[in-house]
């Protein structure tokens, strides 16, 4: 029975001379003495645990499923099925945004726009304060058609108004995206402390400008007066809103980077399959704002010509 296990194809278990010195000599490890049968008995067992060993090398590695682990293959996979799930709902946003514009009604529908936003933050709200004790897939499947009806809708209006700029702002982020990932992938770029820190400090200043701005417009205080704001004014001739943008576009990539590397922490650490749906949701949030800012810069840079 010893001779199935792959470990005795090791010819030390096999040559008659390695066991030679044995008490008995050849007799006591039944060598010599062997009959026709049990050698070739001896023969076909070596052949089959042969043939195990190498089936079991030619067999493909375990995946996800089968190991329950977190992997890289199947969190891309995820991911896919997200933004899938997102294309869609964008299809139908931008549709009902539109349905309603008419020669005699040239206003777009804010309505899909609002339900998207105002149910994609809450799932996403829900998503992470619920994820340390149970991680659904199902609401971060109703986040991306929610975030797909926002995306959807708010494309089609910008559009409506700078016709081909759904198009620009698409390029713009498939390239941001693309170039942070090779950069991670190849090493050049990673997360670090002390960049963390950075980018945390930024965020925080970014989210209390805006709500100054948002505050400001709301208002209607004069000096944010324009489309988006504060965001309008210009500086040295350059909108603020193009220079804060591009700063804002190097924050979003940053926090792709930080995506990136939760996602590989999570597979060296052998994290359980479920977590693979975290991870792409973490990538859809940071893409979705990395493009909605990317809209906005090309917007005002229009708006301002």
């Amino acid at each position: 029975m010893a001779l199935n296990n792959p470990a005795f194809n090791n010819p030390a278990f096999q040559d008659p001379k390695a066991v030679q010195t044995y008490p008995g000599g050849s007799q006591a490890a039944n060598l010599g003495g062997q009959s026709q049968f049990a050698t070739a008995q001896r023969a076909g067992t070596d052949a089959a645990a042969q043939a195990q060993l190498e089936g079991m090398y030619a067999a493909p590695s375990a995946g996800a499923v089968e190991t329950g682990r977190m992997s890289y293959e199947d969190t891309i996979w995820k991911t896919v099925g997200l933004f899938a799930i997102l294309l869609v709902t964008a299809a139908v946003g931008w549709v009902w945004t539109m349905a309603g514009v008419t020669p005699t009604n040239p206003n777009p529908s804010i309505l899909p726009w609002m339900i998207g936003a105002l149910g994609g933050f809450v799932l996403s709200l829900v998503v992470i304060f619920t994820s340390r004790k149970k991680i659904r897939p199902a609401l971060i499947f109703g986040y991306a058609a929610f975030e797909g009806l926002f995306v959807g809708a708010i494309s089609a209006f910008f559009e409506f108004l700078w016709p081909g700029i759904v198009v620009q702002a698409t390029l713009a982020t498939f390239a941001v995206v693309g170039v942070t990932l090779a950069l991670f992938a190849s090493g050049k770029i990673r997360a670090s402390k002390r960049a963390t820190k950075v980018f945390m400090i930024a965020m925080i200043g970014y989210l209390v400008f805006s709500l100054i701005n948002i505050g400001l417009m709301l208002f209607n205080v004069p000096i944010a007066g324009g489309a988006f704001g504060l965001l309008s004014e210009k500086f040295m001739g350059i909108p603020l809103g193009v220079i804060i943008g591009v700063l804002v576009v190097i924050m979003a990539a940053y926090s792709l980077v930080l995506d990136f590397d939760s996602i590989q922490q999570g597979v060296r650490n052998g994290a359980p399959r479920q977590f693979g749906w975290l991870g792409a949701f973490g990538i859809m949030v940071t893409v979705v704002w990395l493009y909605l800012e990317i809209l906005r810069i090309l917007a005002i840079a229009r708006g301002s010509n």
